[in-house]
């Protein structure tokens, strides 16, 4: 074979050997395209089933899993039988509550007491009066105070039906929510009177009920003196204090709180919020 020819052959081989190489990366690259746009079938990997076709308005709409914090587990209330009475916590801890506000003439007053101490507290809270004292609620919020649920109009819910009970209570969560930022995680019913009804409906809110450990009986006006004696004579770790700012005269109670909350700092008492145990 003449030289001529040999070098004539082993050029025609290199091309048809580019070609085909040429033809394999075509075909992989289109494989590719094809699988993230959905223009045609992906072809099947070299082991295991065979890749299923995705359309490209799926994979739009499908956000990739694999990025992003994962999701968490839906948050459970418990049904409760009845309202706990204490809460838990570290050391020498109290929970101060307020009950059927907010009130324009005395809420502020309580307010600026626990402003001035860096206090936190709990405020039940009706719906009723929420619509005539919205800024109380914001202010609650900006200062970290807890707004808890005591229904629309503070009725005895042992008397009511179910639908009403929930009424009583959704609108109050509403408004609050409106109001606060934020739907509010507990709930007290008035007066003290729970039934299975009221525990169930406030689970399904979202909800957890709080009862008291030291009712000051701030509503019978009984005096300056005998409101702040009970308040520091019942002091104990895990005590919920029961005040009220609003429905009556609570001036009494604006000025037992600036005794026995002092006192109480200086006794060593840690005041603050409770926090919620999800299922």
């Amino acid at each position: 074979m003449k030289k001529d020819q040999l070098l004539t052959r082993l050029l025609t081989r290199r091309r048809a050997l580019i070609a085909g190489a040429g033809a394999v990366g075509a075909a992989a690259t289109a494989g590719v395209i094809t699988t993230v746009t959905g223009d045609g079938p992906a072809s099947a990997p070299a082991a295991g089933p065979p890749a299923r076709p995705v359309r490209s308005s799926a994979y739009r709409l499908q956000p990739v899993t694999g990025y992003g914090p994962p999701r968490a587990a839906p948050r459970r209330t418990l049904v409760h039988r009845e309202a706990p009475l204490k809460v838990s916590g570290r050391g020498r801890t109290m929970v101060l509550t307020f009950d059927d506000g907010p009130d324009p003439r005395f809420t502020p007053d309580i307010l600026d007491t626990l402003a001035e101490y860096d206090v936190r507290a709990m405020f039940f809270v009706c719906g009723e009066m929420v619509a005539g004292g919205r800024k109380l609620l914001a202010r609650m919020a900006d200062e970290g105070h807890v707004v808890g649920n005591h229904t629309w109009s503070h009725p005895l819910l042992t008397r009511l039906t179910r639908r009403r009970i929930r009424s009583e209570m959704e609108r109050t969560s509403d408004v609050i929510e409106d109001a606060y930022g934020e739907r509010p995680e507990w709930f007290r019913a008035p007066y003290g009177a729970w039934n299975r009804a009221a525990f169930q409906i406030g689970a399904e809110l979202g909800m957890e009920p709080l009862g008291w450990t030291v009712d000051t009986l701030d509503w019978t006006t009984p005096g300056v003196r005998s409101i702040a004696n009970r308040v520091e004579h019942g002091a104990a770790p895990g005590v919920v204090v029961l005040s009220h700012d609003a429905g009556g005269d609570r001036s009494q109670s604006v000025r037992a709180l600036r005794r026995y909350l002092p006192e109480l700092l200086d006794s060593g008492y840690h005041v603050t919020v409770p926090r919620r145990h999800y299922a």
